[in-house]
C-alpha cells in the first residue's frame, strides 16, 4: 500500500510541484470523481509501472521464513537498529546546514515520502473526526439588523470564484484583456486582493470566518459557524448555490442547491456544469425577493487541470490552447491560453449576472461581489496549479482578482453639506434614510491592498447588521457610507 501511494504522490510531486501537507491530502480525500478523472493520464499510468510494478513485483519474490519468535525478535531489533544509526550518522554528516534548513523552511518536511503521506493523513483524521463529534460553535449571537438597514428589498450576490488568478486578470492591466465585459461596465477593481489560502478546502471557510488570514486557526474556523450563519440570525435571507465541490461546512443547516446536469440540461459534461448553469432559474428566485437577501454563487470557474473544459467552444479566443488534462503535454503557451479562456468565460457570467440585477433596480437595491478563492501557477518556476503551502507559495497563488458592482439604488453620492438648500429638501425624503455607499470613495479604497480577511466585517456593514463581530477596520462599506447613523 505505501509503493503504491508513494508512487502516486510522487508523481504529482513531481509534475506539479505539490507540497503533501495536511490541506492538501484535504483536498485530495474532498476531491469528486470527476475531479480525480481530470488527474489521470498515461504519463501517471507510466510512472506507476516503472515506480510501483518494479517494486511490487520484487516484492512479490519475497519469501517468508519462520523462525522461533525470540529468533525473529532479535533479527528485527538489529536490523531497525542498525538503520536508526545509519540514518542518524547520516544526519550528524550534515547537521548544520540540515538543521537551519529545515528551522527555517519547516514545509520541506512534507516532501519526505511516504512519512508525508502518513503524516498529513493522520492529521486530517484526526482534526475531522474531532470536528464531526462536536457541534459547530455559534458565533453572532448578538447580531441585530440596525437601523441603517434599507427599506427597499436589497440583493447582494456573492460570487465566489475558483483558481482566478490576478496576475492574468484584465481589469488589473494584464497584457490581454480577459474581461472585455466587465471593462465595459462601472465595476470597481479592487487590484491588490489576497486570498486565505492557497485552495479551496483553506479559502472558503477562511473567507467567512470573522478571524480570516490575520489570526488563522484552522480548527477553530471549522469547528465555528461562519458569516452566512451570522447574518441568517439576523434576519437576513441566504442561499447558497454550488458548482463546484461544495460550500466546505460554511452553508451547513441552510438555504442550499447545486447545478446539476438535471436543471442545467446542455450545459454539463463529463461530471462538471458550465456556470452558465449558475444564473439558470435565477429569474424566478429574483422575482420572488422580499427583505434582504444574501446569494452566494460558488463557481467551478478556472479549476485546473482541464481549464479547456470550463468554457464553451465560443470563447476560445487566445489559441492556440491546450486541450489535455495531462498538462505536460502542452507548452506553457498552450496552457496560458486555455486559463485566459476560461477568464473571458468567468467575465462573461458575471455581465449576464449584472445585466439580470439591473434589471431588478425599480424594485430592489442591488450589489455583486466576485472574489476568487485563491491564485493559480501556471508554469513559473516549474510550478502548476495550486496548493502550496501559504508561507513558501509564490504570489501567484496567493494574489486574486476582486470587483464590486453597485446598482443605483445602493451607490449615492457624498451627501451636500448641511447648509445648502440640497440638503435640507434632502433630509426629508424617504430616500435620504436608505443606506448608500459613495463609489468614488470605494474606487479611492480599491487603489489599496485588501483581503479575504475584509469579506466578513464588509458584508456584515452591507445589511448593517451590528454585532460584536465586526471590526470597522476591515469594514470597506462603512467609511463610504453617504447616510450617517441617527
Amino acid at each position: 500500500l505505501l509503493i503504491v501511494a508513494t508512487a502516486l504522490a510522487d508523481h504529482f510531486m513531481q509534475r506539479y510541484g505539490v507540497f503533501l501537507d495536511p490541506s492538501m491530502l484535504r483536498n485530495v480525500l474532498r476531491s469528486d470523481s470527476a475531479e480525480a478523472r481530470e488527474l489521470l493520464s498515461w504519463t501517471l499510468l507510466a510512472h506507476l509501472l516503472l515506480y510501483a510494478g518494479l517494486p511490487l513485483l520484487l516484492l512479490w519474490q519475497v519469501r517468508i521464513e519462520h523462525r522461533p519468535w525470540p529468533r525473529a525478535a532479535m533479527l528485527r531489533m538489529v536490523w531497525l537498529l542498525l538503520a536508526a544509526l545509519l540514518l542518524g550518522g547520516t544526519v550528524l554528516a550534515v547537521f548544520q546546514p540540515f538543521s537551519a534548513l529545515m528551522r527555517n523552511q519547516r514545509e520541506l518536511r512534507y516532501l519526505v515520502t511516504p512519512a508525508n503521506l502518513v503524516w498529513s493523513l493522520g492529521r486530517v483524521l484526526a482534526v475531522d473526526a474531532q470536528g464531526a463529534s462536536v457541534p459547530r460553535q455559534a458565533i453572532g449571537l448578538d447580531a441585530v439588523v440596525g437601523p441603517l438597514a434599507s427599506t427597499k428589498p436589497r440583493l447582494v450576490v456573492l460570487v465566489v470564484g475558483e483558481t482566478a488568478r490576478a496576475a492574468n486578470w484584465g481589469l488589473n492591466g494584464y497584457h490581454r484583456q480577459t474581461t472585455p465585459q466587465l471593462a465595459q461596465l462601472p465595476v470597481i477593481n479592487f487590484s491588490q486582493a489576497t486570498a486565505c489560502g492557497t485552495n479551496t478546502e483553506v479559502s472558503l471557510p477562511c473567507m467567512f470566518a470573522p478571524v480570516g488570514r490575520r489570526d488563522y486557526h484552522e480548527e477553530r474556523i471549522r469547528n465555528s459557524e461562519s458569516l452566512l450563519h451570522v447574518l441568517a440570525r439576523a434576519g437576513v435571507g441566504v442561499h447558497w448555490r454550488d458548482n463546484q465541490s461544495g460550500c466546505k461546512g460554511v452553508c451547513d443547516g441552510l438555504s442550499n442547491d447545486r447545478v446539476t446536469p438535471a436543471n442545467a440540461p446542455g450545459l454539463c459534461a463529463d461530471g462538471h456544469c458550465l456556470d452558465e448553469g449558475l444564473l439558470l432559474g435565477l429569474d424566478s428566485r429574483l422575482a420572488r425577493l422580499q427583505g434582504a437577501e444574501l446569494l452566494v454563487l460558488h463557481q467551478l470557474g478556472n479549476h485546473g487541470p482541464a481549464y479547456a473544459r470550463r468554457y464553451p467552444s465560443a470563447f476560445e479566443r487566445f489559441q492556440p490552447a491546450c486541450k489535455e488534462d495531462d498538462l505536460s503535454r502542452c507548452s506553457v503557451p498552450e496552457i496560458v491560453n486555455a486559463y485566459d479562456n476560461a477568464l473571458l468565460y468567468t467575465d462573461h457570467v458575471l455581465a449576464r449576472l449584472i445585466g439580470k440585477l439591473q434589471a431588478l433596480a425599480p424594485r430592489v437595491d442591488t450589489a455583486l461581489i466576485y472574489v476568487s478563492d485563491h491564485g493559480e501557477s501556471l508554469g513559473e518556476n516549474n510550478l502548476f496549479l495550486h496548493g502550496m503551502p501559504y508561507l513558501i507559495a509564490p504570489e501567484v497563488q496567493k494574489k486574486v482578482p476582486m470587483v464590486i458592482w453597485l446598482s443605483e439604488g445602493m451607490s449615492r453620492r457624498a451627501a451636500p453639506k448641511a447648509n445648502s438648500t440640497e440638503a435640507r429638501s434632502a433630509e426629508g425624503s424617504p430616500a435620504s434614510q436608505r443606506d448608500g455607499v459613495d463609489p468614488a470613495c470605494l474606487r479611492r479604497r480599491a487603489l489599496l491592498p485588501v483581503a479575504h480577511d475584509h469579506l466578513f466585517h464588509t458584508l456584515l456593514a452591507m445589511f448593517d447588521v451590528r454585532t460584536a463581530l465586526r471590526e470597522p477596520t476591515l469594514d470597506l462599506w462603512s467609511p463610504c457610507r453617504t447616510v450617517a447613523a441617527p
